[in-house]
């Protein structure tokens, strides 16, 4: 991925890039959309056509022809949906935003009600923005962020790029690999009711056969699933009872079904072991303890499935004092200097976000192409892997290049020739997407489920 955001000829022989145009940013945001989302689809592409049953790990393995078009991907790194005679709901709760401190800008993320509650609770206001706004400016913003967080809310001070590779956090994350990755031997370990080793993928669906267990919310995770299903993947999300994402939930379930389960009760952890048992892949963004006090942690899901992929998802990284801290794209853009850099480079008085939340989007496809690597690990080498991805290590991929003094032309306004044709019934109502940015020889890239709302399934595998 670095090589493709490095420039924008593509280093792949087999990737080609089509479209022109960039979305405005101080950081090259349309290549890096473009470059993480050929990323995964040349993992899938290897994936097919390698020689002799290697899986495309072989050195002559042959890959078909992959194109990413730029114009797309940038579309696809806002938000793909498009209802017909509905309107989506807004991304933001009505506290969620920037506000001005008393020395600085801090970001109150408040989208989870327990979330907003914590804000509320330390400011010591009733939910009504204008009275947040007067209190959050008598606070010192790292003071605030620090109430916020240890009240179980989430929040972050605008710091400069400098002040983040100063922070301990900012040089932590600035140590660890972009993606951790450990391998398994299954081989030892008692089989599961899977039989993985005579799963083959088909040309036109190359995941066909493969299930990924999706335990992931916001946007990351959700992004990597929907990939998958793309190709074939059947995917199963669970959620908590009563959880709902209705800014997002639409944009990110395409493909998937959808079903809840309770594990603070018995029985939901029960159904959850059998299904990690009958999966090949499993993808989740809990926090690094949050498994483990529910009896699910790493080693115990390698013991009821040695060969299983186990991919995960942090905000702050995995080392650190904030290894453990909540967050989001929106936050981690504050944090580590992305959001100051923008507004540097406007000119503006407050801070400037990127085009949409490109952290998430790019880590969702840089997860999808670890597990579709692992996956190839397993089926010549016999093991299974863990790989571990972070918001904060993958937003310092973006800020080690800027945009260049003579940057691409803007993007061209949508047109109707950018959506599918094909209407999709969803269970909010009509919609269109953004054609796929991604294409490959003799691959079409399908999802053979229309977006569904969440609890609509049943928990266990078709």
């Amino acid at each position: 991925m670095r090589q493709a955001v490095d420039a924008q000829a593509p280093a792949n022989p087999n990737l080609t890039i089509s479209g022109s145009g960039a979305l405005p940013c101080v950081f090259p945001y349309t290549d890096f959309a473009t470059s993480a989302i050929a990323t995964a689809t040349l993992a899938v592409a290897g994936l097919t056509t390698g020689a002799a049953g290697d899986y495309g790990l072989g050195a002559n393995a042959a890959c078909p022809q992959v194109n990413v078009d730029r114009r797309l991907a940038s579309f696809w790194f806002q938000t793909s949906l498009r209802p017909q005679g509905w309107s989506s709901p807004p991304l933001w709760d009505p506290i969620a935003g920037d506000y001005p401190t008393a020395d600085g800008w801090i970001r109150l993320h408040t989208n989870a009600p327990h979330h907003r509650a914590a804000a509320l609770a330390v400011l010591g206001v009733e939910a009504q923005r204008e009275a947040v706004a007067r209190v959050v400016a008598t606070w010192q913003a790292d003071a605030l962020e620090t109430a916020v967080v240890a009240q179980g809310g989430c929040a972050a001070a605008m710091r400069s790029l400098a002040q983040w590779d100063a922070h301990p956090q900012g040089g932590a994350v600035a140590t660890e690999p972009l993606l951790h990755w450990e391998t398994f031997d299954a081989g030892s370990a008692p089989d599961t009711r899977r039989n993985t080793g005579t799963w083959t993928p088909l040309r036109e669906r190359p995941l066909s056969g493969i299930r990924v267990l999706d335990l992931t919310r916001i946007l990351a995770g959700p992004t990597a699933t929907r990939f998958l299903a793309g190709f074939g993947a059947q995917v199963l999300r669970i959620d908590p009872p009563n959880w709902d994402e209705p800014g997002t939930v639409p944009e990110v379930v395409l493909g998937k079904r959808c079903a809840r389960l309770d594990l603070k009760q018995p029985q939901g952890r029960a159904t959850l072991e059998g299904l990690l048992r009958d999966a090949d892949i499993v993808v989740h963004g809990y926090r690094p303890d949050a498994l483990e006090h529910l009896g699910l942690g790493a080693a115990r899901r390698r013991e009821l499935n040695p060969s299983l992929i186990d991919v995960s998802l942090d905000a702050y990284g995995w080392q650190g004092p904030w290894h453990t801290r909540r967050g989001f794209d929106s936050l981690v853009q504050m944090s580590a200097g992305i959001a100051d850099a923008g507004m540097r480079a406007a000119g503006a008085q407050r801070p400037v976000p990127l085009p949409g939340q490109g952290i998430d989007y790019a880590t969702g496809y840089l997860m999808a192409a670890a597990a579709v690597h692992a996956l190839a690990l397993r089926q010549t080498q016999g093991v299974g892997a863990t790989v571990r991805a972070s918001l904060a290590r993958t937003a310092r991929l973006l800020v080690t290049h800027r945009t260049p003094e003579n940057p691409p032309s803007p993007l061209a306004e949508e047109t109707p020739d950018d959506l599918s044709s094909r209407i999709e019934d969803t269970s909010w109502g009509p919609v269109r997407r953004v054609a796929t940015p991604m294409s490959m020889t003799g691959t079409p890239v399908d999802w053979a489920l229309p977006a569904m709302a969440l609890g609509t399934a049943t928990p266990m595998w078709a």
